[in-house]
């Protein structure tokens, strides 16, 4: 006999009772026979599965299986439904349409009067809407929500995990911190208006997206004011080849209501693990070159490098003063003469570069050019020795010296560029002059790096017309097998070989092999650093070709040289090849 309950003076039957909440309840609700397959499922599990009532009856439940879950999580569930009749949890289950979806699923184990399983009744909540929200949230609290990048939070937490990784992996890395911070900034906001301003810090955070790759690591620092990680780096010049990016991608103008904006950046840099190995270190390390570089010029960046013996405000005024001298070309040439040590005669000249700043005083090549190497900033500058010594050439062929050839020493950075061929022929073609005037100096480093790339260009630099020589031979690789290889015309001994040559029989062993080696190759030898008698009669018997040092004159700008070869050709009797 049913059992009646009244409600308002009706009656109803528990079965009508149930079936009423069972099918408006919100949760899914399956119920299987005691051998777990599916006889029941209520309206809302159609919903959240997809599947039809008539498309699980009779199935097992495990057709909802996802495979996110292996097959040691199943078991640990039914054990502890079975030991203690109910199991609640969070599991990924997959809807009809192939989508996997979490929810929290209680299992319910339902006995008869005897104890016997009869059933079990699953209940389940998706979860999926919570995620997201979870996820949205977390999201929120991670990324700044103007520009949609990192905010200081999420950028302090990444370095963390990403220097934790570094320290302990069995490889050295380099990475390298980026502090920036908009010029002028403040003058948008007070002058536009803030909305105006967010506009232009959303393009700004957009545009340094598009330099970066996966692994990077950018975020909004606070204000008007980014920072970046680039990891992996092999090389500090990777990191200002990149600043230089972000100061030619910010610098575009930003276009904001047909309105054109101009905005420039300001950057410090560090590099992990050489300036710091904590994540506040290399942040404040790159805050504080940033702020020099600020001091000094704007639109700029500056390295932080406290290793260097210079202290670090020199340092940044360097970097700020070597970039206004390549804008305005203050760079000078001075010349030393090479003498053919058998004839008694001029026969060349090594073009060296000088740098004179109003802020720095004489800045001396040891200096600069190791910084200009690290920056990058030595292809600009060689291109500039290249250009000045193509006008100064006319001028040496004016004073009545058409004869004489100058000599270009090349950087390995410069040498290595895909443009640096077309570079140098664009250079000859805007001066109007043949290759034939000129000699390229390049270091073993240099040949050594790519060898084929460096057959190609070296055969295309003689096709051109340019002479080559090796520079400083003796203090790099010294591999006969690149000597045999190239097509080079000089061989260049090391001052560090000449300089004890009176005193080392050693050194004047070395310096002999070289030569006799040198000239069984077809090439000529070309001793710098010469300073003595003594030195110039050893190499004469040893039968070295050319000499180059202080004995016969150091380093001099043009005018003074003019007056030299004035001055040789008068005590000489005309010996200028």
């Amino acid at each position: 006999m049913l059992n009646k309950i009244s409600e308002n003076g009706k009656f109803a039957y528990p079965y009508q009772i149930f079936m009423k909440i069972f099918e408006n309840i919100y949760e899914g609700i399956m119920v299987t026979d005691a051998d777990r397959n599916i006889i029941i499922v209520n309206p809302a599990f159609e919903i959240v599965t997809g599947y039809k009532f008539d498309e699980v009856v009779g199935k097992n439940p495990t057709i909802l299986q996802s495979g996110v879950h292996d097959r040691a999580f199943y078991i640990e569930m039914w054990k502890n439904l079975s030991e203690h009749g109910v199991w609640q949890g969070e599991i990924w289950n997959r809807r009809k349409t192939g989508e996997i979806y979490p929810e929290w699923l209680t299992i319910i184990k339902i006995k008869d009067e005897k104890g016997n399983v009869t059933n079990y009744c699953g209940i389940f909540t998706d979860l999926s809407e919570r995620k997201t929200v979870e996820n949205e949230l977390e999201k929120r609290a991670l990324t700044d929500s103007l520009t949609d990048v990192n905010n200081r939070f999420a950028f302090l937490e990444k370095m963390n995990t990403l220097l934790e990784s570094s320290s302990t992996s069995l490889n050295s890395v380099q990475h390298a911190v980026f502090f920036l911070d908009l010029d002028r900034f403040k003058q948008v906001n007070d002058t536009l208006g803030h909305s105006i301003g967010d506009l232009l810090l959303v393009e700004v955070a957009k545009r340094i997206k598009r330099l970066l790759n996966n692994k990077d690591i950018v975020a909004r620092y606070g204000g008007d004011e980014f920072v970046i990680t680039l990891t992996n780096i092999h090389h500090p010049r990777e990191a200002a080849k990149f600043a230089e990016e972000v100061i030619r991608e910010i610098e575009r103008p930003v276009l904001i209501n047909n309105q054109e904006l101009f905005v420039s950046t300001s950057i410090g840099i560090s590099i992990y693990p050489h300036d710091g190995v904590t994540t506040d270190d290399l942040v404040n390390r790159a805050d504080k070159a940033m702020y020099f570089s600020k001091q000094n010029g704007r639109n700029g960046f500056s390295f932080y490098f406290e290793e260097l013996n210079t202290d670090n405000e020199r340092l940044i005024t360097l970097d700020t003063e070597i970039r206004k001298a390549i804008e305005h070309r203050d760079f000078e040439l001075y010349y030393q003469p090479k003498v053919n040590i058998k004839k008694n005669k001029i026969i060349g000249l090594e073009a060296l570069v000088r740098w004179k700043n109003d802020k720095l005083g004489f800045v001396s090549p040891a200096e600069f050019i190791p910084y200009a190497e690290e920056t990058g900033l030595i292809i600009p500058i060689s291109e500039i020795i290249l250009e000045k010594a193509c006008e100064e050439l006319a001028v040496l062929r004016m004073a009545g010296y058409s004869k004489l050839s100058i000599s270009i020493n090349i950087s390995s950075i410069h040498f290595q560029q895909q443009n640096f061929l077309e570079s140098i022929q664009k250079t000859l073609e805007k001066y109007n002059t043949s290759a034939q005037n000129f000699e390229i100096e390049v270091t073993e480093r240099t040949v050594m790096n790519s060898e084929e790339d460096t057959i190609r260009k070296l055969v295309r630099l003689k096709q051109l017309g340019f002479k080559l020589s090796i520079d400083d031979f003796g203090t790099g690789y010294s591999s006969l097998s690149y000597l045999v290889r190239f097509p080079l015309d000089y061989l260049k001994i090391d001052r560090s070989f000449i300089h004890h040559i009176v005193n080392l029989d050693d050194k004047q062993a070395v310096v002999d092999a070289i030569i006799q080696m040198a000239h069984r190759l077809n090439m000529k030898v070309i001793a710098e650093g010469v300073e003595s008698i003594q030195q110039i009669n050893i190499l004469r018997e040893m039968g070295c070709d050319y000499i180059q040092g202080y004995y016969f004159s150091k380093p001099i700008p043009m005018d003074e040289l003019i007056e030299f070869l004035q001055l040789w050709e008068y005590e000489h009797q005309g010996e200028i090849e």
